[in-house]
């Protein structure tokens, strides 16, 4: 195709720039005998992409769900509308419903092909513990809030319950090879992985919901379906997806709110965890590369360190927005 380009665009350099660029980005396949060739677009997204938009629509997220939402309050304490605000408000989460969706399947894509597992959840249990103050401080305004537990947990009962499914499968491959080479005993055993396997699931959803970690055990089990599924085709998955998104967070909210609203609004309100199926627009185009990572350290330390970032510019900004808010 290089070729081509040269040989059509001659001497233009910025034509042919673009025509290496497209190359790059199309596959062309001959079809037969007669010549013809077959176009087909690339996927485009590595996995350090899906990364950054992950960061990045995570951030927009927590800034509604930090600093905006006390402009918010600040606005309504003066005795003015905030029915524009409050708009632009449910635009800025709805757009972080994305930033879960793509970690908890990079969650799945990380524990198939990290070098150690035990490093991944042991990375993953640290930072659950570095970034419970800051997610205290960001969100309730407390050094420590028991009502409610940091992303890492969630990401890393995912992990453990994956990581449970895998031995337990493991084990049950060793046994069926031992009935093909003429060992009959054991046999016992595959129906005993299975309930570990299913055990180790329904635990990890469990302790999700009683350590009231962020998005509950729903996190924990769209982490887990996005590991069954990757070899699924792309529809059946998001049904799935869109399954467990749904009625995970309304009967996590049901359970948890049931006493105080009406079972309408809060089916209602659980309609918005939707938004998230717009990950699925750069998830289909994950071309399985790893791309140009961040360093371990960013990947990491963004989620403890932005949130105390936000919280200080909240802190900052609280008396200067009441003053604004009061004589306006």
């Amino acid at each position: 195709m290089f070729a081509e380009g040269k040989r059509f665009f001659g001497k233009s350099k910025f034509y042919f720039t673009f025509w290496v660029f497209c190359s790059r980005m199309i596959d062309k396949r001959k079809v037969g005998s007669a010549g013809l060739y077959w176009y087909q677009v690339k996927n485009i997204m590595s996995n350090a992409a899906l990364k950054n938009i992950a960061y990045i629509t995570m951030f927009i997220d927590h800034f509604f769900a930090v600093i905006f939402v006390e402009m918010m309050n600040q606005h309504m304490a003066a005795g003015q509308g905030a029915v524009s605000m409050e708009e632009i408000y449910a635009v800025g989460r709805a757009i972080g419903r994305i930033a879960f969706v793509l970690f908890a399947y990079l969650a799945a894509e990380g524990f198939l092909h990290t070098r150690s597992r035990r490093n991944y959840l042991f990375r993953l249990g640290i930072f659950a513990l570095v970034s419970e103050v800051p997610f205290d401080l960001a969100f309730s305004w407390q050094i420590v809030d028991w009502e409610s537990q940091n992303i890492f947990f969630t990401l890393f009962l995912g992990v453990s319950a994956m990581a449970v499914w895998e031995w337990a499968e493991g084990k049950i491959c060793i046994v069926r090879n031992r009935k093909l080479k003429g060992v009959s005993n054991g046999q016992m055993a595959i129906p005993a992985l299975r309930a570990v396997q299913a055990g180790g699931v329904c635990l990890c959803c469990l302790t999700a919901y009683c350590l009231k970690t962020d998005y509950r055990y729903m996190g924990v089990l769209l982490i887990f379906a996005f590991y069954l599924t990757r070899g699924w085709e792309l529809a059946p998955k998001m049904v799935l997806v869109a399954g467990i998104m749904f009625l995970g967070t309304w009967s996590a909210n049901f359970l948890r709110f049931g006493d105080s609203y009406p079972a309408a609004y809060l089916f209602d309100f659980s309609l918005r965890e939707m938004y998230g199926m717009l990950a699925f627009i750069p998830i289909s185009q994950y071309n399985g590369r790893k791309g140009r990572q961040m360093p371990k350290a960013f990947c990491y330390g963004f989620y403890p360190v932005h949130l105390l970032l936000l919280y200080g510019a909240v802190q900052a900004m609280e008396p200067f927005l009441a003053g604004i808010f009061c004589f306006s």
